[in-house]
């Protein structure tokens, strides 16, 4: 492995909020799954991009993949408004009952919208990236 393609260099991420929470909000309601993916060459510090993709590339490429859920705080992951639960059922928690489908969707991207703006300012100061040589803690710089 060429000390390019190592991410043991790899000392800082910057990343935008806004990629975060939309990469968060993205697996929490489409079948594919969104992380924050940094590509080689690697150095001390890195700057990483919401990435969508059904099927991991990651073996390829040589790119990091970070979760979305790492970076967020634990109260901005379990205060994230569900429509439907995974099984497809509404949440118990869903509201007005007499509400139509329609509304319902709507009160939901309502909620999602203050989600997001609450989530942006949410971001840890470390996240761990997985390496040849095991997971290591890295810093967190958010952009914007």
């Amino acid at each position: 492995m060429d000390a390019e393609d190592d991410p043991t260099a790899i000392r800082s991420i910057a990343v935008s909020p806004a990629d975060v929470v939309d990469a968060y909000a993205y697996t929490q309601e489409n079948p594919g799954e969104a992380v924050l993916r940094i590509t080689p060459p690697f150095h001390g510090r890195m700057r990483a991009r919401i990435h969508v993709y059904r099927r991991d590339d990651a073996e390829l490429t040589g790119a990091v993949h970070v979760d979305p859920a790492d970076v967020l705080d634990a109260e901005a992951r379990a205060s994230y408004p569900q429509l439907r639960t995974k099984d497809g059922e509404q949440p118990a928690d869903s509201g007005d009952p007499s509400l139509t489908p329609d509304q319902r969707r709507k009160r939901h991207a309502t909620a999602v919208e203050t989600w997001r703006e609450r989530a942006r300012k949410s971001l840890t100061e470390t996240v761990s990236i997985e390496t040849d040589h095991g997971r290591r803690q890295v810093e967190l710089k958010s952009l914007g």
